[in-house]
């Protein structure tokens, strides 16, 4: 493995074992894309095969038919204890958001409500700094309200190996052991590692998904990678941003951020 890697795959581990220890009552989300497919995989290192928390999807009901296949396909193949939390419907969200922002946040809804109902006090993450600005903001321990919001302008001064887990029980932590990996470091492991990941990232007639959300809100790009090796070519000279498929950051400027503040992973 590439010594950048495997920094990389080792401080993941490190943050993963060090939330295990450190947080009562964790949950990893698995959206079911590249990125949480990655931290399955670290997961199952840090814990010698066997993880020892429960494994989340947040399902709007509106995920692409072949990555509902690779979930049932993978649960049981890899032996996960699966939560499946619903999302309410679309008129019980914040009217004042765009449209297809709107449709997004319901995830987020959906979460604190798994959140509220299992208890949970860590929910790990798959969300990477190089993603979008917002989420450059973050900390690998980033601490949510009880309502779960998130204080973009008042996060915890952050040093490697000094985290602060003394919270309110009131307050749950996100973890996000990709903080610091780059789209580029996610393929070249998956390369590596040869994790399996949903074929609508491959090119299909000239096109492909770069990043996978719900159907009706998520668009693919033009693309000729037809395999791994080909994406990570690819992306080594596009100047297209990973998210571009995505509808609502094509809405407002702000409208992420808002998102996000209000607990949106």
């Amino acid at each position: 493995m590439q010594s950048n890697l495997n920094k990389l795959e080792n401080e993941s581990i490190f943050i993963f074992r060090q939330a295990y220890r450190s947080i009562p009552n964790v949950a990893l989300l698995w959206s079911l894309g590249k990125d949480s497919n990655v931290m399955i995989w670290l997961a199952f290192k840090a814990f010698l095969g066997k993880i020892p928390f429960p494994v989340v999807h947040v399902d709007t009901g509106k995920k692409f038919k072949e990555m509902y296949s690779f979930r049932d396909k993978y649960v049981k193949k890899w032996g996960l204890s699966l939560i499946k939390g619903s999302c309410p419907s679309i008129d019980k969200i914040d009217p004042s958001l765009p449209p297809a922002a709107r449709s997004a946040a319901r995830k987020t809804e959906g979460l604190r409500k798994i959140i509220k109902e299992k208890n949970f006090r860590g929910i790990i993450a798959g969300i990477r700094r190089d993603e979008q600005g917002t989420r450059a903001k973050e900390r690998i321990f980033s601490p949510r309200t009880d309502s779960g919001t998130w204080d973009i302008k008042n996060q915890p001064p952050e040093f490697w190996d000094q985290s602060n887990f003394n919270y309110p029980k009131s307050v749950h932590v996100r973890i996000h052991p990709l903080l610091g990996w780059t789209e580029i470091d996610i393929w070249e492991y998956i390369k590596c590692e040869k994790i399996p990941v949903v074929d609508l990232y491959f090119s299909k007639n000239g096109k492909r998904y770069r990043s996978l959300g719900d159907e009706d809100i998520t668009l693919p790009v033009e693309s000729a990678a037809k395999n791994v090796d080909e994406i990570i070519e690819e992306l080594k000279i596009s100047k297209t941003s990973e998210r571009s498929g995505r509808k609502m950051d094509h809405e407002e400027e702000n409208v992420f951020e808002r998102l996000r503040s209000k607990g949106y992973m």
